[in-house]
């Protein structure tokens, strides 16, 4: 792999990761356009190592302060398990994965299904009262939210956060957690895909350049975008995002068309 299309991919797997527009879709689509058919599941797993970098540098305090509070430790818990069930059944059970390879077009759909996400957040957020924090009740509803995202093409942290939104949960705990919730889904993904690359069985030629090109773009690209959808929150200006998947949706479209 070329570095330019490490850079990109790296690019492109930070912003997704943590902007609510689907980092699984994204890729998707950059796979196809660049034509990359060898070695996806390693790059895979190794950006998304790219992407738990600066999650960690941003909320290293609040990564500590889980061995000081036992409940916020067990809403963590709380909140990965319908994410990590509903994973498993996906790709494990259902080969959801295989389906969207073979049939591209479906990611417009569900593309579409994150732009009303997000003209919903953005609805609920502006005119409903959000003042609860993160207990076992709400974390468990943003862990649906972050279930539904496992979906190709639908935005973990888009479904994350309107979830907390729908349940009530004040701006700022709903963005701390939200990112909090992405560090054992990130971990669960590469543990899965790490054992499905263990046991293919195919050779893998790396190119250690390109690769270390492709995690420090992820990395510096993931901090950029976590910290702009800190401030995205704060302004609970999420229609931008639903406009945007419209036309990604459209090009995914165009593209399976042509």
């Amino acid at each position: 792999m070329p570095i330019y299309q490490s850079i990109i991919l790296g690019a492109v797997q930070g912003l997704s990761e943590f902007l609510p527009i689907s980092s699984s879709g994204h890729l998707s689509l950059l796979a196809r356009f660049f034509g990359i058919y060898e070695n996806t599941l390693f790059y895979s797993v190794v950006l998304h190592l790219g992407t738990l970098i600066p999650v960690i540098i941003i909320l290293r305090k609040k990564i500590l302060g889980l061995m000081k509070s036992p409940n916020l430790f067990f809403n963590l818990i709380l909140a990965t398990i319908p994410a990590g069930l509903v994973g498993i059944i996906f790709s494990k059970v259902l080969l959801v994965d295989t389906l969207f390879e073979n049939t591209p077009v479906l990611l417009s759909i569900t593309f579409l299904i994150t732009a009303l996400e997000m003209f919903i957040c953005s609805k609920i957020s502006k005119e409903e009262r959000l003042y609860n924090g993160v207990n076992k009740k709400t974390a468990f509803i943003m862990g649906c939210g972050q279930a539904v995202g496992v979906l190709t093409g639908i935005s973990r942290s888009g479904s994350t956060i309107l979830f907390g939104n729908i349940a009530g949960v004040n701006k700022q705990d709903n963005a701390d957690f939200a990112f909090l919730m992405s560090i054992p889904i990130i971990l669960s993904a590469v543990l899965l895909e790490s054992v499905e690359l263990a046991t293919c069985g195919s050779p893998i030629s790396i190119d250690f350049l390109p690769l270390f090109f492709g995690v420090l773009s992820a990395s510096v690209f993931g901090y950029i975008s976590i910290n702009f959808m800190l401030s995205v929150i704060k302004k609970a200006n999420y229609k931008w995002f639903g406009y945007y998947m419209v036309f990604i949706s459209i090009v995914n479209l165009i593209s399976c068309l042509i």
